[in-house]
């Protein structure tokens, strides 16, 4: 039983091969080749050779250009004010008016005093020549001279005191006018009108803030400062901020103030930028974005920043040959810029690299590039 099995499997197996051998062999066939694998859809991009700006990015805050605490300068009580929170108010411009009445009857009683002492100062006058023509002709002592004529000085220099006296009061009367001192935007009236004040009050009247123009502060890690400070002696520096999500072109300006000493808790320096500001888009406490252009690097290598990837042996792209297979590169990147990357060592201008597909490849494989999606 167990060879009559064998014989059937035996003849079973030589059937399957004539067949095969008949199908394989025939004229005019072909053996089947398994399809080559398909092109892996990609995005590609060229390496190119262009000058690039060496920036510095931060976050910076607006302050204004000068801020001024209003406080009054006399006491009494505030009678009048003349503007709205709020206003733009220009330079000299009046803000409050405060009671005059109590200097102007100080200013009357310093003149009263003024002309009072003036006639005595008249009769001392007129008292010291008299006497000087007496102790000529001997009539009278020297000593009793002298009496006279410092009689004569203290009218002299009480009249002196007295025209003091009304100056002060003067400019008491010209303190009850609070005028602006630059041009400004006024904040919030911290004292209302039929308050008393005092002068010199720790709380303000009103705080104005000048915004035209206008400064921006930020900070920058301080191993740049050495860059920062080798571009500025070479020339002014610019700066460009921008309001984010604003939608608006940046405002730009110029560097002015590099602090002097670095924070010891965060590792930075403060720089401070200055706009001009005229349309007023900039407002103080407003966050925008800074770029401070250094330099600009002639001919550097650029590619997308998307073509870079990161591996466990550092940074590489994956690069398209002229057969369209890929070859995987390491590369350094020196320091990206908006959506490029500035490439240090690894690329060569013209060479084609992957910016996006990038999961699905490896070394040896070919790729097409994807065509752009209709907007």
């Amino acid at each position: 039983m167990a060879r009559r099995i064998g014989v059937v499997t035996a003849a079973g197996l030589a059937l399957a091969a004539g067949i095969f051998a008949f199908v394989h062999f025939q004229p005019g066939t072909r053996a089947a080749i398994p399809p080559a694998p398909p092109a892996v859809p990609v995005s590609i991009a060229a390496v190119t050779a262009r000058d690039v700006p060496v920036r510095l990015h931060a976050i910076g805050n607006v302050e204004p250009f000068t801020s001024v605490a209003v406080k009054a300068r006399v006491d009494g009580q505030i009678v009048a004010v003349k503007f709205k929170e709020g206003d733009e108010v220009r330079q000299g411009a009046v803000l409050f008016e405060i009671d005059r009445r109590p200097f102007e009857a100080q200013l009357r009683q310093a003149e009263a005093n003024l002309a009072k002492d003036k006639a005595l100062l008249d009769h001392a006058v007129q008292q010291e020549s008299r006497y000087k023509d007496l102790l000529d002709k001997k009539f009278i002592s020297p000593d009793a001279f002298e009496q006279v004529r410092t009689n004569a000085a203290t009218a002299r220099a009480t009249v002196g005191a007295d025209e003091a006296a009304i100056e002060s009061v003067r400019l008491m009367l010209e303190y009850c006018t609070i005028r602006a001192p630059v041009t400004a935007y006024a904040g919030k009236i911290q004292i209302q009108q039929g308050n008393l004040v005092k002068a010199n009050d720790a709380s303000p009247l009103v705080v104005l803030n000048q915004v035209v123009p206008i400064y921006a502060s930020f900070a920058v890690p301080e191993q740049d400062l050495a860059d920062v400070r080798r571009y500025q002696a070479d020339g002014e520096l610019r700066v460009a901020a921008s309001i984010v999500d604003s939608g608006k072109p940046p405002v730009q300006g110029r560097l002015s103030f590099v602090d002097n000493t670095t924070d010891l808790s965060t590792g930075t320096i403060r720089l401070k930028a200055q706009f001009p500001n005229a349309d007023k888009s900039l407002w103080p406490g407003q966050f925008v974005e800074m770029t401070l252009t250094l330099t600009t690097q002639p001919g550097a290598l650029v590619a997308p920043a998307t073509a870079v990837q990161n591996g466990p042996q550092g940074q590489y792209v994956f690069v398209v040959k002229p057969d369209d297979t890929v070859e995987l590169r390491d590369v350094k990147v020196a320091r990206t810029e908006g959506g490029d990357a500035v490439i240090a060592s690894g690329l060569a201008a013209g060479e084609r690299v992957v910016t996006t597909g990038q999961l699905r490849l490896a070394p040896g494989i070919k790729v097409r590039a994807d065509a752009p999606k209709a907007a």
